[in-house]
């Protein structure tokens, strides 16, 4: 691509593209190709200009081969995700422009009979909104900005209706760029996540990338896993999870015939599923659905606020008419009518929560409302899951000791080929390690069973296959040790966790994990307490031996072995009638009672799908101190609410004095009351650190 460089200082140029004009998705490739390239630190692309600023710690001349090397291809065209938001400020800015434009060409060129015709018609809808709350037995800003434009009117003041009418108009449009561009902002930080999936072929099943599949190919999805098409039920029965799509709280059944979207998660079951749609599948409009659903999901700062600005019309009413009959001058009781707080707390509030939200997913935190924020800010107890959550998500296998004469090897692929199905971190490094060791392990058992916090049953002929804890093996299916082999399974070590693999009854392998504690578990544990957690829980399923080793070492205040779901669960209600606020945080199926019980659930991001889905607040599974600073910002958040919430009372407060005092006009106060409420939405869009 020809281009000519206009100015550059160190490490900075800015270049003009030779074209005549650039779209806005040309645009957009030029933007995110550059920002591929290594060495490229910043990228700002203006189309209108067809130039572009380029900032970058690299060698000068690799800069201009990258821009010589440009074009606008498929491949390039590639990078550019779903939405950019360059649209979107188009959108705004030109609304913006047009809403001054109109302004200025009525108010010099049209004759004023014409200009009063206008501003009339204007009104019509202003008024309607007023009329429209009052009939419904509400007073709500509308009917602020009614009476107002009323008044003016009344006065044969048609230059103050007018501005007010303006004013109100850019008002409502920076209003909602700047909620607009919140929502933008995260949903395009947000992703599904999912790389591979089941095929279904004529023979069997085959795990493929996603990339892979094609609009009619069959794909089988089993319980706590991601649904990643839309399509429809060819055979199975399931309850889905759409909360992310409809909100819809309770599962929907799903059977044959039915349809089924990408992002919703199957809680229970199994379906094979007809794909109708590999591309463009609405992803980002479903995310910004979940926002937008995840809105209603006020924290009690927020909806005190709402609740404030609603009580306070009737107020301003009373102000005006109040200043009206002591001062005789309508212009001063117009002053009142022009400030109201509403405005102000109402954008401000959750648009700090939208800030806060997209903050906290740059730092590999994904929250679904502000509520959540609120209740880890006020939170005094958490809840540690063990495996995958204090300890790393990828867990090895140590060693693999069989019984009754089977095969290491054997029972390693037997092992794999029944957990692939259910991926968790232990299941996740029992399929890792058939692969570390080139055992293939194609299907030869019937449909697996998952027991939730137990294991997998199923058939290889007529044998019956188990494989998981001690308890599920031997307490609950009354599995035996084969004779004269009961002390070696006495000496197996007993730090690490273990799989019982049971064929016909017979216990044939244990299968022992590894499972190295996070190296920062202990500083994360410190620095949770530092920031006002009194207690702090782990809970696990494991043995009470390993329970107690990882307990002390992390430096936990309490910790609970061998628990089932609804035991950890039945804690966190138990703490809540206590009078103490819960986090709970897993990254397991078995995790899902406990995450829905909590103030906030925390899953991983590694973790099973029905765990992120279920959970409210889902953190990067790199290290656990995005708890430490998921923790920063809900405080930080809080205390822009409450700053939010002093200004904006104080500033609307003192414009109202200034009013009644009749030294600032009806179109000054309405210019600095939006003027204000513009900046505080402004400033609550940045980042709180």
């Amino acid at each position: 691509m020809k281009c000519k460089i206009l100015h550059e200082s160190a490490k900075s140029m800015r270049v003009r593209l030779m074209q005549k004009r650039m779209t806005l998705a040309q645009a957009d490739i030029l933007e995110f190709y550059l920002r591929t390239q290594n060495g490229i630190t910043d990228v700002k692309v203006f189309d209108r200009t067809c130039d572009v600023i380029i900032r970058y710690d690299c060698p000068r001349n690799a800069v201009i081969q990258m821009l010589a090397k440009f074009a606008y291809t498929e491949k390039n065209a590639a990078l550019v995700p779903e939405r950019t938001g360059r649209e979107l400020s188009r959108t705004y800015e030109e609304k913006l422009v047009n809403t001054v434009l109109c302004k200025v060409l009525r108010r010099y060129l049209l004759p004023e009979p014409v200009r009063m015709l206008l501003i009339l018609g204007n009104s019509v809808k202003y008024l309607l909104e007023g009329l429209k709350a009052l009939l419904k037995g509400k007073l709500e800003v509308c009917v602020l900005d009614a009476a107002a434009i009323t008044a003016a009117l009344a006065q044969n003041d048609y230059e103050t209706a007018d501005s007010v009418m303006f004013l109100l108009k850019i008002g409502d449009i920076l209003d909602e760029w700047t909620h607009r561009k919140s929502v933008d902002d995260l949903a395009r930080t947000m992703s599904l996540g999912i790389e591979q999936v089941w095929l279904r072929t004529e023979q069997n099943e085959i795990l493929v990338p996603v990339s892979q599949i094609q609009k009619d190919d069959e794909i089988i999805v089993r319980m706590g896993s991601v649904i990643p098409f839309d399509g429809v039920v060819v055979s199975g029965d399931a309850s889905v999870n759409q909360a992310s799509m409809t909100g819809e709280s309770a599962p929907v059944h799903k059977h044959e015939g039915s349809a089924v979207y990408a992002g919703t998660v199957m809680e229970e079951g199994e379906c094979v599923i007809r794909v109708e749609k590999t591309s463009g599948s609405g992803k980002y409009d479903r995310i910004v659905q979940m926002i937008e659903s995840s809105e209603k999901l006020k924290s009690q700062a927020e909806d005190k606020a709402s609740h404030l600005a609603d009580k306070l019309v009737p107020y301003s009413f009373a102000g005006t008419v109040l200043v009206y009959l002591l001062t005789g001058n309508l212009t001063k009781a117009l002053s009142v009518l022009m400030v109201d707080f509403s405005c102000a707390l109402k954008l401000a509030m959750p648009v700090s929560v939208l800030s806060a939200m997209r903050e906290c997913s740059q730092q590999g935190i994904t929250v679904k409302g502000g509520r959540f924020l609120e209740a880890v800010s006020e939170a005094d107890t958490i809840v540690f899951d063990k495996t995958g959550t204090l300890t790393y998500a990828s867990p090895k296998v140590s060693e693999i000791i069989t019984f009754g004469g089977h095969e290491e090897n054997e029972m390693l692929r037997l092992a794999a080929c029944l957990e692939e199905h259910f991926p968790h971190s232990v299941a996740n490094a029992v399929v890792k390690a058939a692969e570390e060791r080139g055992l293939r392990h194609e299907e030869c058992h019937s449909k697996p069973e998952y027991i939730i916090a137990h294991g997998i049953a199923s058939y290889v002929g007529d044998q019956r296959v188990l494989i998981g804890s001690y308890h599920f093996i031997f307490e609950d299916e009354g599995c035996y040790v084969p004779y004269g082999e009961e002390e070696k399974i006495c000496s197996i070590p007993r730090d690490n966790s273990r799989l019982y693999l049971a064929i016909a009854d017979e216990l044939a392998a244990v299968i022992c994990i590894e499972d190295p504690l996070r190296k920062e578990a202990a500083d994360v544990i410190w620095a949770l307490h530092e920031q006002g957690f009194s207690n702090i829980v782990m809970m696990t399923g494991d043995s009470k031996h390993t329970a107690r080793a990882v307990a002390e070492t992390v430096g936990v205040d309490d910790f609970y072995s061998e628990v089932l779901p609804e035991e950890k669960a039945g804690y966190i209600r138990q703490a809540h009638e206590q009078g103490r606020k819960v986090i709970m945080i897993g990254d397991g199926i078995n995790d899902s009672p406990a995450l829905s019980e909590a103030d906030a659930g925390i899953a991983i991001s590694t973790g099973a799908a029905i765990a992120r889905e279920i959970a409210d607040i889902t953190i990067s599974a790199e290290d656990l101190y995005t708890l430490v600073e998921l923790k920063r910002l809900s405080d930080a958040l809080m205390k822009r609410i409450r700053d939010n919430y002093r200004f904006i009372i104080g500033f609307n407060s003192l414009l109202l004095i200034l009013g009644v005092a009749g030294i600032i006009t009806p179109a000054t106060s309405a210019f600095l009351h939006n003027g204000s409420t513009l900046a505080i939405g402004m400033k609550s869009m940045t980042n709180l650190k």
